[in-house]
C-alpha cells in the first residue's frame, strides 16, 4: 500500500514539474506528456496535482493558468480541466450573466443540462463565491419571457432527492396538456409551475409520459400560434432538458465569436458524461465530427501560436475519445 501511494505522489510530482515548465518558460515543453496530463487525468487526480504543484512550488496552479487564460486557448482548456466541475459551472454562469451582454445560450447549457443534484451544488458554490443568489442574479440580469422559465428550473433542483415518480408523471402530462389544449390561451402559470416543482429526472419522465399518452412530443403541441414567443422559449428549454446532445451540437454548429470558447468547453465539460453522443448528434446534422471542426479550429499553421493550438487540438480530440 505504501509502495502505491508513493508512486501515486511520484506521478503527480512528475505532472507538476511539466507544468511547471511550461507555467514558468524554463526548460523544455514535453507537448505529449502535456496531453497526457489533461486528457488522462481525473477531478479527482487533477485535486492532487493542486496540492502538490502548491506544496512544491508554493504557487497555485489554477490561478496561475487562469491568469493567461484569455487569449491562450491551452490555458483555457487547462483551466477548465482542473478546476472543480460544480466552481467552473458557478464562474462559467457568473460570467454569461456579468460578463458583459448577458449570454442566454450560456445559462441555458448550465441550468438544464446538469442534473438537478449537480445543479443544486453549483447555486451553493455560486452563492459562496459571489456573497449572491444565483436566482437573484437571473432576475437583475434577465429580461423576457426566459427569465422565468429559467428561475423555475432553478428552483426545481431543490427537489433533486428521490426516484422517478411515473405516476406522477403521466397525472403531470395530462396537466400539461390541458395547459396547452383546453383554453384558447396558454396556461403559462401551469406549465411554470410544473417546471419549478419538479426535478430533471421528473421533468424527462413527464415528457415520456405526455408522447405516450398523446402520441406526440410536448414540443410538438408548444408549436402552436397561440403559444407565441413562450411557446418557443419552453421549447428551448425542454429540448435542451431532453436531448441535452443536440442542444450541445447546435451550439457547435454556430458561428460566432465565441465559436473557439464553446468548443473547448463543451468538449471538457461532457468529455465523461456524453461526449460521444454529443458527437452522433452533430455528425448527424453536419455529415462531420467534432475531431474534424476541432482541427479546421485549431489548424493555423501561420499563426505564432501554433504550438500551442497543436495541443489544445490533441487535448480535445483525447477528450472525445474518452467514455
Amino acid at each position: 500500500m505504501a509502495s502505491s501511494s508513493f508512486q501515486g505522489n511520484e506521478r503527480y510530482e512528475l505532472d507538476c514539474q511539466i507544468l511547471h515548465h511550461y507555467l514558468s518558460g524554463n526548460g523544455t515543453i514535453n507537448s505529449q506528456k502535456l496531453v497526457d496530463i489533461f486528457v488522462h487525468r481525473s477531478y479527482f487526480e487533477f485535486k492532487l496535482i493542486r496540492q502538490t504543484y502548491a506544496a512544491l512550488y508554493g504557487q497555485n496552479v489554477l490561478h496561475l493558468f487562469s491568469n493567461i487564460q484569455r487569449n491562450n486557448p491551452f490555458a483555457r482548456a487547462a483551466y477548465l480541466r482542473m478546476i472543480e466541475p460544480q466552481e467552473r459551472d458557478a464562474e462559467i454562469t457568473r460570467n454569461s450573466l456579468f460578463g458583459g451582454s448577458v449570454n442566454l445560450n450560456t445559462l441555458i447549457e448550465i441550468a438544464c443540462t446538469r442534473p438537478s443534484s449537480e445543479l443544486q451544488c453549483i447555486k451553493q458554490t455560486y452563492r459562496s463565491r459571489y456573497n449572491s443568489e444565483l436566482e437573484q442574479a437571473v432576475t437583475t440580469k434577465v429580461s423576457g419571457g426566459f427569465k422565468e422559465i429559467l428561475l423555475a428550473v432553478l428552483k426545481s433542483c431543490r427537489n433533486c432527492g428521490g426516484r422517478v415518480d411515473m405516476s406522477m408523471a403521466m397525472c403531470d402530462a395530462k396537466i400539461l396538456y390541458e395547459a396547452v389544449e383546453s383554453g384558447r390561451t396558454v396556461d403559462q402559470k401551469t406549465i411554470i409551475s410544473i417546471l419549478s416543482h419538479r426535478n430533471s429526472g421528473q421533468v424527462k419522465a413527464i415528457l415520456v409520459s405526455y408522447k405516450q399518452l398523446y402520441g406526440h412530443e410536448f414540443c410538438k403541441s408548444l408549436k402552436q400560434s397561440k403559444c407565441g414567443q413562450f411557446g418557443r422559449e419552453v421549447r428551448i428549454v425542454i429540448r435542451c432538458i431532453q436531448n441535452p446532445e443536440k442542444f450541445f451540437a447546435k451550439q457547435l454548429r454556430m458561428k460566432n465569436a465565441d465559436a473557439r470558447e464553446i468548443l473547448i468547453r463543451i468538449v471538457i465539460t461532457r468529455s465523461e458524461i456524453d461526449i460521444k453522443d454529443v458527437n452522433k448528434a452533430f455528425a448527424a446534422k453536419t455529415g462531420s465530427s467534432i475531431e474534424k471542426l476541432v482541427r479546421r479550429e485549431f489548424n493555423n499553421i501561420n499563426s505564432k501560436d501554433h504550438k500551442t493550438n497543436n495541443i489544445t487540438a490533441d487535448i480535445l480530440i483525447g477528450l472525445t475519445k474518452r467514455s
